[in-house]
């Protein structure tokens, strides 16, 4: 089904007036609601959604236990079917025509029901209506031909089909649709009802009771859904006995029914298999037999930085784009192949009987070149990028667990590898994945044992070459792996959490360490994304400084670009509530950004600290040195400090107070070193 078909489905359910369609988790716990719903019921989605099914029963049906019995029913044999008398949200009672389906996953796991009631009060008194003419009649021939008049008029007013038969003579007495009929009714014809009922008939008509089936209807409609009862009636007045057939059309029902089950097992975002179908058409693949001629393999497909797509163009952006993707990725898909959307921007592909894992790099790469047109959206022009993870099936990845493991390994180490790419797994990322879990495991103790250490690195005034501070930068000591980056560290920290107490302890000892330093001098503090998550960051400065008596202009709080991509301004409240606090903000990583520019609109920075990858060919390339000039030339204008990273020689230094930086950092003036190493006119 593609997402037209979806979008439409979803809207006929949400849409349907007479009917209460919904989904119960397999506790009996309300999950949506629709309009139906609303109307025949009384309950609004926010008044009803999270709430127990068993509020629409009477109080004697809940202390009988009723609802969790009719559930039981419904796991035990597939559905339940009631007719009976519920409660509104007024707590007016109605008759309920109420069915329940038990849906289960591929696995046979319950995951809730599907409900469908129809307000059948206006039936049910019909019904009684006929039932009182009926007995009316039998009490008083002598007004029959009146009786039958009003009876014909109730009969023609019930909205389902109905026959009375003679079982005497085998003629149809009452006939409901007699004068209705046109060519293209979507029922069978009066004769071929009674013919495909015979077997029921017989049953009903040797034992008196009644009996219930469904049947198929090929119309000129499409497939046709006719519920069908069977009942026999015995005239007291004549001694006759007849069969009367009801045949209500359940088309509708059936299809809301179909949609629900579709739902459960695919995205409804994209119209894609789920997860867990995916998983199902996952363990199919692998299955030993003879269609398994050659290996299988799967394509784990990321987004990258989508979270920047949702944070700076909204989400209704982000959701168009995971449409679009997914649209342009199924159109490369060859036979057999299934893609699925796991979940947010994750996708996965199975590609059944490939070769070999050159097969599957070749798919990749088709996958990347579908990408890199790029897609309008919302006249947007966005060029959205994957990593994408391959993995084969061999002798020891041969289930769906250890393939989706394989395949998510290696489109991590895509990203790593630099985004836009795709990698194949091997043994060894396996062992550099527990590598990392080990790192985890040793990073949340490494604060406690004093393992983490700061070096300093000095910035200098550009002309004199004096230094003017010190930015603090983080260093882990491990016991056996000796000094580790924290271009290692410092991710695994944002990802697990830990650096929300790193963060708090690093402030507050380069403030403690830069209290002991001359009074002009300063030292930077780099801020990671991930501590302005919580609300507590301003709270951890204001401390840091209180402890150390350092004075809050000789501190500076250098962040990233990534920190302004929050659009809900709560970034920038903090960073004003920052500033109020007396210290300095830098912007780290100039011009590497999506809007550079935009950003020294939001907020008044004190420093813009050059990348230093323009800073690397600035004595090679016109371009980059043309950028430095501007990026220069526009902090002299707004009183902004402009530092040029990642300075090496003397010729680089020399061009770049040339072109306007104020300050210069890098390894030409010195490396980072521990507080005892630092120069003394540095400290």
């Amino acid at each position: 089904m593609n997402n037209s078909d979806d979008g439409i489905y979803k809207q006929l359910v949400n849409n349907i007036v007479d009917y209460a369609i919904y989904l119960l988790d397999p506790e009996g716990h309300v999950m949506n609601w629709n309009t139906g719903a609303c109307r025949i019921k009384g309950y609004t989605p926010e008044d009803i959604i999270g709430r127990h099914f068993s509020i629409f029963y009477s109080e004697q049906d809940r202390k009988r236990n009723q609802p969790h019995e009719n559930l039981v029913h419904a796991r035990r044999h597939g559905r339940f079917e009631e007719e009976g008398w519920r409660l509104r949200h007024d707590g007016e009672p109605f008759c309920a025509s109420v069915v329940i389906d038990a849906v289960y996953d591929d696995n046979g796991l319950l995951i809730g029901f599907a409900k469908i009631t129809r307000d059948i009060t206006e039936r049910r008194h019909r019904e009684r209506a006929l039932a009182l003419a009926h007995e009316d009649t039998a009490r008083r021939n002598l007004e029959l031909a009146e009786l039958s008049t009003f009876l014909q008029a109730v009969i023609t007013n019930i909205p389902m089909h109905v026959l009375v038969q003679s079982l005497a003579t085998g003629d149809i007495v009452l006939d409901s649709m007699q004068g209705h009929r046109v060519e293209d009714d979507t029922l069978p014809s009066v004769g071929e009802l009674i013919m495909r009922l015979a077997p029921q008939a017989r049953r009903v008509a040797d034992i008196g009771a009644s009996e219930e089936t469904l049947l198929l209807h090929h119309g000129a409609h499409g497939v046709q859904h006719l519920k069908c009862k069977v009942l026999s009636i015995h005239q007291e007045t004549d001694d006759s006995d007849y069969l009367l057939y009801l045949i209500e059309n359940v088309t509708e029902i059936h299809e809301h029914q179909a949609n629900i089950n579709f739902m459960a097992h695919h995205d409804v975002l994209t119209g894609l298999p789920n997860r867990a179908r995916f998983l199902h058409y996952l363990d199919e693949a692998l299955k030993p037999g003879s269609l398994r001629q050659m290996p299988t393999g799967v394509l784990m497909v990321d987004l990258d930085n989508f979270k920047d797509i949702n944070d700076v163009l909204g989400h209704h952006i982000g959701d168009a784009v995971l449409a679009e993707l997914a649209s342009s990725l199924s159109s490369a898909l060859t036979p057999h192949e299934i893609l699925a959307r796991l979940g947010g921007d994750e996708f996965a592909l199975i590609v059944p009987n490939c070769r070999c894992m050159g097969d599957l790099v070749k798919r990749a790469e088709t996958l990347l070149a579908e990408c890199q047109r790029g897609i309008e959206i919302d006249h947007h022009s966005l060029q959205i990028g994957l990593s994408i993870g391959v993995a084969i099936t061999s002798e020891l990845i041969d289930t769906s667990e250890e393939l989706m493991k394989a395949a998510d390994m290696a489109m991590y180490e895509a990203k790593r590898g630099g985004r836009g790419r795709w990698a194949c797994f091997t043994p060894e990322l396996h062992d550099a994945a527990c590598e990392r879990l080990g790192m985890e495991t040793e990073l949340r103790q490494a604060l406690m044992r004093e393992e983490l250490v700061l070096y300093y690195q000095p910035v200098m005034q550009a002309g004199n070459h004096a230094a003017s501070g010190q930015e603090a930068l983080l260093r882990w000591r491990h016991p056996e792996r000796g000094m580790v980056s924290p271009m290692e560290f410092i991710p695994v920290a944002e990802r697990i959490g830990a650096i929300h107490d790193i963060g708090e302890w690093v402030l507050q000892e380069a403030c403690r360490e830069a209290a002991t330093w001359p009074d002009h001098l300063t030292v930077a503090v780099n801020l990671s994304p991930v501590q302005f998550e919580r609300s507590t960051l301003v709270e951890q400065v204001r401390k840091a400084l209180a402890l150390s008596g350092l004075e809050p202009s000789r501190l500076e709080l250098e962040i990233t670009e990534s920190i302004l991509l929050d659009t809900s301004q709560r970034n920038i409240h903090t960073l004003r509530a920052l500033k109020d606090l007396g210290v300095s903000i830098a912007l780290d990583d100039f011009g590497t950004g999506y809007s550079s520019l935009h950003y020294l609109r939001s907020f008044a920075f004190d420093r813009i600290k050059i990348d230093r990858s323009f800073v690397n060919e600035i004595c090679s390339s016109q371009q980059a040195r043309a950028i430095i000039k501007a990026i220069a030339s526009l902090g002299a204008s707004l009183g902004i400090k402009i530092t040029a990273e990642g300075v090496e020689d003397l010729e680089q230094a020399g061009v770049l107070e040339r072109e306007g930086c104020s300050h210069l950092q890098g390894f030409y003036f010195g490396r980072p070193v521990d507080p005892m190493s630092m120069q003394p006119s540095c400290r």
